[in-house]
C-alpha cells in the first residue's frame, strides 16, 4: 500500500487559516456584514448571530486545544500517528465552528 507523507505544517497552515476565517468573521464584523446587512431589524439580527457566534465558539475553542496540543504536549510530537490526529481532529473542528457560524448566519436572516 501506498503511503504518503504529508509535512505536519500542511495541517498547521490549514487550522490557522480556518483560525483566521472564523476570527474575523466572528470579531471582524465579516458575519454581520454576511447575513445581517440590508436586514430590516440589523439589531434583532445581530442578536440571535452573536448567539450563533457563541455556540460556533465551543468548536473553535475545541479546535484550538487540538492544535495546541498537537504541537506542544512532547508525546504526541514523539508519535507522528498522535500528531496527525490531533491536527485532524483540530482542523475537523474548525470546520465545524465554520459550519454552525455559516448554518447559524443563514437562520439568523
Amino acid at each position: 500500500m501506498l503511503r504518503l507523507r504529508v509535512s505536519p505544517i500542511v495541517p498547521t497552515i490549514a487550522s490557522f487559516l480556518l483560525a483566521a476565517l472564523w476570527g474575523l468573521s466572528v470579531f471582524a464584523g465579516w458575519g454581520l456584514q454576511a447575513f445581517c446587512a440590508g436586514d430590516e431589524s440589523p439589531s434583532t439580527c445581530s442578536q440571535r448571530l452573536d448567539t450563533v457566534s457563541t455556540v460556533s465558539a465551543l468548536f473553535a475553542a475545541l479546535a484550538a486545544c487540538c492544535t495546541v496540543a498537537a504541537w506542544l504536549v512532547p508525546w504526541s510530537r514523539a508519535d507522528s500517528r498522535t500528531f496527525a490526529r490531533l491536527m485532524g481532529a483540530g482542523v475537523v473542528a474548525w470546520i465545524a465552528a465554520e459550519g454552525v457560524l455559516f448554518l447559524g448566519g443563514l437562520l439568523a436572516r
